[in-house]
């Protein structure tokens, strides 16, 4: 399934770090950085929340919220191992991942599997895509993100 930036968000009721269901629809009015990554306590992926999660204060200050997914079904070891301040969600039966299209085919020294592309969603207050980061790079990754919400906050 392909997402395009225009479009609404596609709505989902996922499973947070403390077993509470959580949905887009939670956070009207809010922008939303919605990221897909493959695994918890991965290097890639720590360092992501991590830096997330140092970010957290200047982006609550742009009216902005950070949710996570992963196809793992408990976050909570993650979250209190790295401190990190952010929802984590969960989704072992990859339905979302698939909505979102980041549960693609990968490869790896030859060898294909299914897994996570890793991916940010920016959605805006009205619920639609505002922008799109396939296939994330890590580094500076958060920046850009903050800097995508300054430049479109009052349009």
């Amino acid at each position: 399934m392909e997402i395009k930036i225009g479009q609404k968000s596609h709505e989902f009721c996922l499973k947070d770090q403390n077993n509470k269901d959580t949905s887009l629809s939670d956070f009207k009015n809010k922008w939303i950085i919605l990221y897909f990554y493959p695994k918890d306590n991965t290097s890639g992926c720590t360092k992501e929340a991590i830096d997330f999660t140092k970010n957290i204060e200047k982006i609550k200050k742009l009216n902005a919220v950070v949710i996570g997914i992963s196809p793992d079904k408990d976050h909570v070891k993650f979250i209190k191992k790295h401190k990190l301040s952010l929802i984590l969600l969960s989704n072992p039966e990859h339905e979302v991942l698939k909505k979102y299209g980041v549960w693609q085919q990968k490869s790896m020294y030859g060898i294909k599997f299914m897994g996570v592309v890793r991916t940010t969603f920016l959605i805006n207050p009205k619920g639609k895509i505002n922008f799109i980061w396939e296939k994330v790079k890590v580094d500076n990754h958060v920046n850009e993100v903050i800097e995508k919400i300054k430049e479109n906050i009052n349009t």
